[in-house]
C-alpha cells in the first residue's frame, strides 16, 4: 500500500498533503470540503520558514513537527526534507494516532526520497513545478 493512503488510513486522518518548502502542493490524499489546499500549502511553508529561525534562535537545529489545534479540526506539520507532510485531522482520531503513524510514514518517505537522491539524474522538460517529483515516487506514495 501507498505510503500516504497507509498513513491516512491507520491515522484515521481526514487529508494528507506533500508540499515542497515553497508552498507548491506536490500530493493529496484524502479531502477536506470547503478548505483550499493551495492556500494551506503556501501559509505552512511561511510557517516552516518562521519556525526554523525561531528554533535557530534557540540554538536548535529545527523542530521538525508542529502541531496546532483546532475547537473542529487539528493540523500536523511534518518535515520529511526536503518536503513537508500536513495532516489534517478531526474528533475522529487522537493526536497520539497521528504522532505514531505519522513517525512511521516519516520513516518510509525519508528512506525513498533517499532513493530518490541516489538515482541518476535525468534530463527532462517538466510542465510545472508539482512535477518535481517523478511518476515512480508519486506511484510509491500513493500507489
Amino acid at each position: 500500500m501507498a505510503i500516504l493512503d497507509e498513513y491516512m488510513r491507520l491515522s484515521e486522518s481526514r487529508c494528507n498533503i506533500l508540499i515542497d518548502k515553497a508552498g507548491h502542493l506536490v500530493a493529496q490524499v484524502g479531502s477536506v470540503s470547503d478548505i483550499n489546499l493551495e492556500t494551506i500549502s503556501a501559509l505552512v511553508a511561511g510557517s516552516f520558514a518562521a519556525t526554523r529561525e525561531l528554533a535557530r534562535q534557540l540554538g536548535e537545529e529545527a523542530f521538525p513537527v508542529l502541531f496546532h489545534q483546532g475547537k473542529e479540526i487539528n493540523i500536523q506539520l511534518m518535515l520529511v526534507d526536503p518536503t513537508i507532510v500536513v495532516t489534517i485531522f478531526d474528533d475522529r482520531t487522537t493526536t497520539g494516532m497521528v504522532r505514531l503513524y505519522a513517525k512511521q510514514a516519516q520513516n518510509k518517505l525519508a528512506d525513498m526520497l533517499k532513493k530518490m537522491e541516489r538515482r541518476p539524474k535525468v534530463e527532462r522538460k517538466r510542465p510545472d513545478r508539482r512535477q518535481e517529483f517523478d511518476q515512480q515516487a508519486l506511484d510509491e506514495i500513493f500507489g
